[in-house]
């Protein structure tokens, strides 16, 4: 089976301190510290990653079962909204919002709203998110 990894490396404090994110594939490395996660301050965070995922395997997942119900599409365009809220627990992925936008031409809006929540239940980063009290998706058909 197939391993991906990516490390993180944090020196300091929790607020004052501040990190690195590295993709193992090398692709991507970039600072996070407490403004970038928490506030509004630069840099990338956890959240930001998952959503990116997220969106990532969505798109793909909805382009493999459009495929076997023999539609192509010309595009698929996925926008991951991760919220970061307080609980009882801490700091909690409240909520993901999927919006997605495909090109498919022969399609009915309903069958492609089907589709698109079953690439939703069946998509790896969704299981794995399982613990996220609500998955949301908006889908809709465009003309390319």
């Amino acid at each position: 089976m197939t391993i991906r990894e990516a490390s993180a490396k944090w020196q300091g404090t929790l607020k004052e301190g501040s990190g690195r994110l590295r993709l193992g594939s090398g692709v991507f490395e970039g600072a996070y510290s407490f403004p970038s996660r928490f506030e509004n301050g630069p840099g990338t965070n956890p959240e930001e990653l998952i959503a990116a995922a997220h969106a990532g395997c969505f798109s793909m997942a909805l382009s493999a079962i459009l495929g076997r119900e023999g539609h192509v599409p010309d595009s698929i365009h996925t926008v991951a909204k991760v919220h970061l809220g307080a609980t009882a627990a801490g700091p909690t992925i409240t909520r993901i919002e999927l919006e997605t936008e495909a090109g498919v031409a022969g399609l009915a809006a309903e069958d492609f709203e089907r589709l698109a929540q079953s690439a939703k239940a069946t998509c790896l980063v969704s299981r794995a998110l399982a613990g996220v009290a609500s998955i949301t998706l908006k889908a809709s058909l465009i003309d390319d």
